[in-house]
């Protein structure tokens, strides 16, 4: 590099957003992970042995994949490539591999290439890649936002280890925000900044586990700051607010307003009150509440609640579900509230969940027995047994029903399931009452 080259660099870096200055250089600069990070786990076994796998890091923006790749290169060691998906083709890989083929030759060196948005790479590109990474002439360290199951070629992922990074939690993310205050040479450590608690909390709240997007709104409350007469950029709530352009709202997503905001909206949804339960799901979106875990209580509430007084209830749920799987925020809400609307207007009966909590009572408190003709025939020996004797086929009776005794007679006589008069669960309870009262 040249003396040109060295002042554009820097010039470069200077100019570069925080987000980028700010990148940890080494393994201790990163916040966060340790559930791959930590002593004795996967990374830094492979850190400490100075040998690498192929590996594909997947995550959610702002986790610090591309980070971690660098990272791990200068650990490891090696010559470090980068390849961009959206840029690079299969006419890159080659000129990248005939490259590392004279790395390796001459100097015996290790040849690392990463690659951002591996996803958007096509399967000739990944065909293309695979036979060196194979081979090992390529370590791979691949990056995606997407489920790699869905987007990689399976021979790809079965010659990788699969990492996932999560949400960074709001103390790593807060963690983040103030090294770049104190940090002279990235940061803003040379300017006199104060920022507020419930600054620090709100940026670090809606910046939802995205170290990306917290680190831009520190940098925009900077910059359009000006300083006191103390010469001080004061950084408060309101500022935060406009610098992250979202109001901050009283929910703590690990406290109290946590589990009395979704515990309300449980309850508006079990009360039939759409408009109450429409009003704490937004609440929850717009603090930043993980739209899975909405989705996850939608399916329970749909079986609690809603039960077989509308059957279509749990399918909508599960499919809300899934849909915020695969599209994500923020079109997801759409999703949510649809489901969100059906279970709190749908008829409701929690028959079925009373049912089996009562039939687990009795399971812990008795010890039953199988009646014989119930008992599994299909073997050698078993009419020895008398099991499977006298068993009555309801299939060969009219109405496909035939009374014989299914339960335990230890528990003979017993009620657990008890449908209500509510939606379908009426046309349940008559066809049952027909078939037992015509069979009596």
């Amino acid at each position: 590099m040249n003396l040109f080259d060295m002042v554009q660099e820097k010039n470069m870096e200077a100019l570069a957003p925080l987000a980028d200055r700010m990148r940890p250089r080494k393994l201790s600069d990163i916040v966060g992970q340790d559930h791959i990070l930590s002593n004795n786990k996967f990374l830094m076994r492979c850190i400490q042995s100075k040998k690498l796998p192929s590996i594909i890091l997947y995550g959610p923006p702002g986790t610090g994949k591309t980070t971690l790749a660098h990272v791990l290169a200068n650990e490891i060691g090696g010559t470090f490539f980068t390849l961009n998906a959206v840029n690079s083709g299969v006419k890159e890989i080659r000129e990248l591999v005939n490259k590392a083929n004279e790395i390796t030759t001459i100097y015996g060196k290790k040849c690392i290439v990463f690659i951002d948005e591996i996803h958007r790479f096509s399967k000739n590109q990944q065909d293309a890649l695979l036979p060196y990474v194979e081979n090992g002439l390529l370590t791979l360290i691949g990056a995606t936002t997407e489920n790699p199951f869905f987007e990689i070629n399976k021979a790809l992922i079965s010659r990788t280890t699969l990492l996932k990074l999560e949400l960074l939690n709001e103390k790593a993310i807060k963690a983040i925000l103030l090294k770049a205050l104190q940090n002279k040479e990235y940061g803003f450590g040379n300017l006199l900044v104060e920022i507020s608690e419930e600054a620090l909390d709100h940026i670090a709240t809606i910046a939802n586990g995205d170290a990306r997007r917290a680190l831009n709104a520190l940098e925009i409350a900077c910059l359009s700051s000006y300083p006191n007469v103390e010469g001080k950029v004061i950084i408060d709530l309101g500022v935060a607010q406009e610098s992250i352009q979202k109001k901050a709202v009283h929910y703590d997503k690990d406290g109290d307003n946590h589990y009395d905001t979704i515990s309300a909206f449980i309850k508006s949804i079990r009360g039939s009150d759409p408009d109450a339960a429409l009003h704490y799901l937004a609440k929850m979106i717009y603090a930043g509440e993980d739209p899975e875990f909405i989705a996850r209580r939608l399916i329970i509430s749909a079986s609690e609640d809603v039960g077989n007084a509308d059957p279509l209830a749990i399918n909508i749920a599960i499919a809300a579900h899934s849909a915020v799987q695969i599209i994500g925020m923020p079109e997801a809400r759409i999703t949510l509230a649809q489901a969100t609307s059906y279970l709190a207007s749908a008829p409701k009966s929690n028959a079925s969940y009373m049912g089996i909590n009562m039939a687990l009572q009795d399971v812990h408190n008795i010890n039953s027995t199988i009646p014989n003709h119930l008992k599994d025939s299909h073997y050698s020996g078993a009419s020895k047994l008398g099991h499977g004797l006298d068993y009555l086929y309801p299939h060969s009776y009219p109405n496909n029903y035939v009374k014989q005794q299914y339960m335990p007679k230890e528990l003979e006589g017993k009620t657990y399931y008890s449908p209500t008069e509510n939606g379908y669960e009426k046309i349940i309870s008559k066809h049952l009452n027909l078939l037992k009262n015509n069979h009596s």
